[in-house]
């Protein structure tokens, strides 16, 4: 059991990353190739933007995450807005890279890590700070894959979470199975 703050916060965020993880998962594996480059119009985004713009602030923000700026020098930001990805595999490879990047960063932090200062684009933050900012920037384009997704798939959506009218249903089998 943990017993600081800084343990219980360390091993939260990882869960929480872990489980946008698979929701972002869910969603490109529930999507055919074809559907990954679809956007509604020329001003949004695709499944397979928002994974190489997801992809791309996580390769720049968790390189070196404690000895440089997370707003690192070869990034072309631009690009990762640009359609140019081939396949479904090269797609799910760059995602997965992202993401390996970012738990080789916040895996081995420790308490004593989360108040030291790391940049992001030249702006000072701690080390929380800087999870927390990640912590809702990556759900938030998630949640526009996990959409995106679920509109494709119309009727054929399963949920990822507790679906539509099953509230009521899911907390009696909860609170049953928990007793």
């Amino acid at each position: 059991m943990m017993d600081d703050a800084g343990s219980n916060y360390l091993e939260n965020v990882k869960k929480l990353f872990r489980y946008y993880k698979t929701l972002g998962d869910a969603a490109l594996e529930r999507t055919a190739e074809e559907g990954l480059h679809w956007q509604f119009d020329a001003g949004s985004n695709s499944i397979a933007t928002i994974v190489k713009h997801i992809s791309g602030n996580s390769l720049s923000r968790w390189t070196d995450f404690l000895t440089s700026d997370g707003e690192k020098d070869w990034r072309d930001r631009d690009d990762e807005f640009e359609d140019t990805i081939a396949s479904k595999e090269e797609l799910t490879a760059l995602w997965n890279k992202g993401w390996q990047c970012l738990f080789n960063a916040v895996d081995p932090l420790t308490d004593a890590d989360l108040l030291r200062t790391v940049y992001i684009r030249g702006q000072a933050h701690t080390v929380i700070e800087a999870i927390n900012r990640q912590l809702a920037h990556i759900p938030y384009h998630i949640g526009q894959m996990v959409t995106l997704a679920k509109m494709m798939a119309g009727e054929g959506w399963k949920s990822l979470t507790i679906p539509k009218g099953e509230s009521k249903n899911f907390r009696q089998v909860k609170f049953l199975d928990n007793k």
